[in-house]
């Protein structure tokens, strides 16, 4: 690895071009939108957390119900910067929940091509793998309805292993 100041170096200059800086504000405003209007069209279904800014890499809330709370589980709904695309991840609240589910799910649709754990949550599934930010009421419209089919399709799924 080279040392800090050449990253910082390359980090600043790009800052000062404004692009990256542009992007990603959008981004998360568009995260955070999609978040107040899950608020209203889906809160008698979901809870919805803060929206979690990870190291430029992750941008995500988590959303949950009695159900999933009953289980120590959680949703989350992730942009993944990196890949840039829409997921849903199953998350434990703690890394021995985790395991467990990830144990009974190892085998599901979502983890078959996997040989180990995922590094945040017990499984993954992708919603919109190129997004057109260029039309975002479409893409909202399209993660919401992949959103609540996925979650529902996740939810049956671990009311089938009790």
């Amino acid at each position: 690895m080279k040392n800090l100041n050449h990253y910082v170096e390359i980090y600043k200059e790009q800052l000062d071009k404004g692009d990256i800086l542009i992007a990603y504000n959008q981004l998360v405003k568009f995260v955070m939108k999609l978040r107040v209007d899950f608020i209203k069209s889906l809160s008698e279904q979901y809870s919805f957390t803060g929206i979690l800014h990870g190291y430029m890499d992750y941008t995500y809330f988590y959303y949950s119900n009695e159900f999933l709370k009953s289980k120590k589980l959680k949703l989350g709904l992730v942009l993944n910067h990196s890949e840039m695309r829409f997921e849903i991840w199953l998350l434990g609240n703690t890394i021995s929940v985790q395991k467990k589910y990830w144990n009974v799910l190892k085998t599901s649709k979502w983890n078959k091509d996997k040989n180990e754990m995922p590094k945040y949550s017990v499984l993954e599934v992708i919603l919109e793998n190129k997004p057109d930010f260029d039309n975002l009421p479409l893409l909202s419209q399209k993660i919401e309805n992949k959103l609540i089919e996925s979650s529902n399709e996740i939810i049956s799924a671990i009311k089938k292993l009790n």
